[in-house]
């Protein structure tokens, strides 16, 4: 007993010393709020896969654009003679030849292909700005539940803390009444039984802290210190449920997201119908080759000019140039029914976002209606329990004074006290509830974010990237220098 009394003393010593210590730089949850915003791993990661999602804008665009190819060619041989000619030497040629030049090739006309993949691109674009802003949404609700997590479990391991120490009191006191002949064994047993149970209690609320601050971890991006209480947003929130359901309709990021990829399958359709159109595709080139064609003789350059200065006698050189400007003209009849299946395909794509969107909308009403009621609830419960600790606490006094004068028994204070602590453990979830539902109340409607929130950071706009790279003709370095 001495050795777990001076092992929980010197966890109280460390926990208040820890706590004096941080106070000094204690977090704040728009603190926290804010580095969740500037280094949560899977919001930077959404960021990146939106700059890629900007990309598909440029490379659409390139259909619009001529292709620039250099084309060169060089060919050797060299052909022996038999029999052998008078003179008693075998008889051999070589020839030589070569070209070089460039091509150019240009689109005229695709049935409307390039027009409709730019304007898919550029509302899966938009689609994609919306889905960022949904997982910046999460990502603050995330954290500033990850947040009120640990103030909830850290104070519930606080109070079993004290329960256990409560308790331990009550097996000494069960103990020297014992001794005295005021007690029975029965209300040793007792006080045992409800110490031990109490250690195994502080024991799993100290397990749940460290996995609160685990989680706070992987959202924040460091270990959670000394952290401030908070409080809820009510001055944020709408003034009635119904008004939550119509800014949902017009601001959340999950509709609006659905909204433009219904736009971009219905621009697929008509690029997928576009390749049963005529295509016509313009070409230009300039080229020039030459040729060399003469006996053999040793130290002689295949290459004309370069003959080390011996006539070859006999040779035929010559060099030619050329230029060609055309156009081709394409009517497509049957490509095997892949094109057909690949409209149809598309079509049904568009139907399938139409649905999306009412899928989302269904799913965002829900969650409007489940976190406005989870906070109405949890306002509701903040007032009772504190009631109830109240009435409990006054309670557990007098069944402790009834006890002293021999009208109560061991087992009633031990039960007051339960009460006692239960009471405590539902007034902290509660707390806990009413601050994390406000914030769901807001990712709900799809208004928790950065400027809502008046958050210290410069705010991430995906559009600059957009603008930057939607018109590029040439670069292989992203616009940060990559």
């Amino acid at each position: 007993m001495s050795f777990f009394r001076n092992s929980l003393f010197a966890a109280v010593l460390l926990s208040a010393t820890a706590l004096s210590s941080a106070t000094v730089s204690a977090e704040t949850i728009s603190g926290a709020l804010t580095k969740a915003y500037q280094f949560n791993s899977s919001f930077n990661s959404a960021r990146a896969s939106v700059r890629a999602t900007d990309e598909n804008v440029a490379i659409a665009k390139s259909g619009y654009r001529p292709t620039v190819a250099a084309i060169g060619s060089l060919d050797y041989s060299s052909n022996s003679v038999n029999p052998r000619d008078k003179s008693g030497s075998r008889s051999s040629t070589r020839l030589t030849s070569g070209s070089f030049g460039v091509q150019i090739n240009q689109t005229l006309f695709d049935g409307f292909q390039t027009k409709n993949n730019v304007s898919a691109a550029e509302a899966q674009v938009q689609a994609s700005f919306e889905s960022l802003r949904n997982t910046e949404m999460n990502t603050l609700f995330n954290a500033a539940a990850s947040y009120m997590d640990v103030i909830r479990d850290r104070r519930i391991a606080v109070l079993t803390e004290q329960n256990l120490e409560f308790l331990n009191e009550q097996a000494r006191a069960a103990r020297s009444r014992l001794e005295v002949g005021e007690g029975t064994r029965t209300d040793v047993a007792q006080a045992d039984a409800s110490r031990s149970s109490a250690v195994a209690q502080l024991a799993a609320a100290r397990a749940q802290a460290l996995a609160s601050a685990a989680a706070y971890r992987q959202v924040i991006g460091e270990d959670p210190g000394n952290l401030q209480p908070a409080s809820p947003l009510a001055k944020l929130l709408p003034k009635s449920v119904e008004a939550a359901y119509a800014m949902s309709e017009t601001q959340h990021p999950a509709i609006l997201s659905s909204q433009h990829l219904v736009d971009a399958a219905g621009f697929n359709v008509k690029s997928a119908e576009g390749q049963l159109l005529p295509q016509i595709t313009g070409s230009a080139g300039i080229s020039s080759g030459f040729n060399n064609t003469a006996p053999y003789a040793p130290n002689t350059s295949p290459i004309p000019g370069f003959n080390n200065g011996i006539n070859n006698s006999g040779g035929q050189n010559g060099t030619n140039t050329s230029a060609s400007i055309g156009a081709s003209l394409t009517i497509p009849i049957y490509q095997g029914g892949r094109v057909s299946a690949q409209v149809r395909q598309s079509k049904e794509q568009l139907g399938q976002a139409r649905i999306d969107v009412d899928v989302s909308r269904d799913q965002v009403r829900q969650a409007v209606t489940s976190a406005w009621t989870s906070y109405v609830a949890a306002k509701e419960s903040v007032v009772a329990n504190r009631e109830l600790v109240a009435a409990a606490q006054l309670a557990l006094n007098g069944v402790i004074e009834e006890r002293n004068v021999g009208q109560r028994t061991t087992l009633d204070v031990l039960n007051a006290q339960q009460d006692v602590i239960n009471a405590q453990v539902n007034l902290a979830s509660s707390e806990r509830d009413v601050v994390v539902g406000s914030y769901a109340i807001l990712s709900a409607i799809g208004t928790l974010g950065v400027k809502r929130l008046g958050l210290a950071v410069a705010e991430y706009k995906p559009q600059e990237h957009y603008r930057a790279v939607k018109d590029k003709w040439i670069g292989l370095r992203t616009p940060d220098g990559r």
